[in-house]
Order: structure tokens, then sequence, then C-alpha cells
């Protein structure tokens, strides 16, 4: 949780493939922060170990009053080159609009069963968000199982149509799903050309059903057989 161990499994994970990482600064205590004495420290050394854009997220669990985050956001001395911002969160407009202030990239996180979607299509700001990301909804699954590639993709590619009308022309949309979803709605991104990403902060589990090790070791596998895409 140390910005030198996020800068190492980031490292791993470029290394792997990935074109991009995602990253949650920490505290000594380990609970997420975006104070910019924990943010810097956590973007120099990430940045310094791997030459990918830095991407972090402006989830509640970080700063959970949106009038704080703002006042946060304006204070950064060092700044990332892209914040994902939950739309369905309270406040999300104001947060995404203090980040394109500061000039930087918003990353419209648009999640399944929330408002997120609909806000986001009436929001004056969608035009000026760098890209969507599309959290496709979970899935109750089998107890043996898990869900079923097939409902997964379905879901995905229902959530995808509902949100296409609200999306400006030429957005840029990447797609993913969580715990037992991740795998079939990665591998649906993969065939629609839609961005994709894998992580711990997704997944604690490899196609086969093995516990991951790494970050990087989910983006090898995310890549396999397709050198040439990302995780």
């Amino acid at each position: 949780m140390s910005p030198e161990s996020l800068a190492e499994s980031a490292a791993q994970a470029v290394e792997a493939g990935a074109r991009e990482v995602r990253v949650h600064p920490r505290t000594p205590c380990g609970g997420t922060s975006l104070s910019p004495r924990v943010l810097a420290p956590v973007l120099a050394s990430v940045r310094a170990a791997v030459g990918a854009p830095v991407r972090v997220t402006t989830d509640a669990a970080a700063e959970p009053d949106p009038e704080r985050l703002v006042e946060r956001i304006h204070s950064w001395d060092v700044l990332p080159d892209l914040v994902s911002v939950d739309w369905h969160a309270p406040g999300a407009e104001k947060v995404a609009a203090a980040l394109l202030e500061r000039g930087i990239g918003v990353e419209a996180a648009l999640w399944a069963r929330t408002d997120g979607p609909a806000l986001f299509a009436r929001s004056p700001l969608a035009p000026r968000v760098l890209r969507v990301a599309v959290r496709a909804p979970a899935l109750n699954p089998n107890p043996v199982t898990g869900p079923s590639a097939e409902a997964a993709e379905a879901a995905a590619c229902s959530l995808l149509a509902e949100l296409e009308p609200g999306l400006p022309p030429g957005t840029s949309v990447l797609l993913h799903g969580t715990d037992g979803g991740v795998w079939p709605v990665l591998r649906l991104a993969r065939r629609l050309g839609l961005a994709a990403r894998i992580g711990l902060e997704d997944t604690l589990l490899l196609p086969d059903g093995t516990p991951a090790r790494s970050n990087a070791e989910l983006v090898t596998a995310a890549l396999a057989g397709r050198p040439e895409e990302t995780g």
C-alpha cells in the first residue's frame, strides 16, 4: 500500500502489457485518501516506475464529502493524468467541473442499476469527458459455477444498448465487470473493440478460477493470445 509498493505493482502490470494504471493512494494506516500529501508521493513513485498514464478515482471511500473533494482537487500540487468520477455519486458534476478546471482528464464511471447513466446523458459536461467507463451489472452467481458467460455478456450488452443514445458521438468507452462477470465481460469488450480493464480491484481469480498472485498476472491472462491488446 506504500507509494513504492504501488509503483512496483504498476511497473509489473505495464511490463505485462497494460497501457494505463489505476491506483488508490493510501495512508500509512491503509485508508484511501486524495489528500495532496498522500497523492503526490504516489504519483511521483508510479510515474518514475512506468511510462504510462496514471489514473485515480474519486470514490466515496477516499472522500465522501463532495465539497471537501472539490477543495482537495484545488489543493493538488501534483496532478494525475485522468480521474474517474462515479456519476451517480452526490456532487459528481461539481467534482468533474473542478477537475476540468484544473486541466485534468475526466473519466465518467457509469454503473449499472444506478441513476448515473441518466444523469450523464443530461449533463452539459458529457462532451468534455475523455472516456466513459461502463460497469456491467453484478449478477447473482450460481453457488457452484458462478454466473454463466452468456448471462454476463447479455447483461453487459443490454447496458451498452441502454447507454448508447445518451453518449456524445465518438465517446471512448471502457467496459468492465466485477467478480464472476469479469472475464466474460472482458472478452465481450475485446470482441466489440472497446477498452477494458483488469486488476485485483475487480477480481481475485484467474479465468480458470485459481487465485491471482498479482495485477500483472491478471493482465497477462487478459492478453493471452492477443499481444496487441491491453489490460
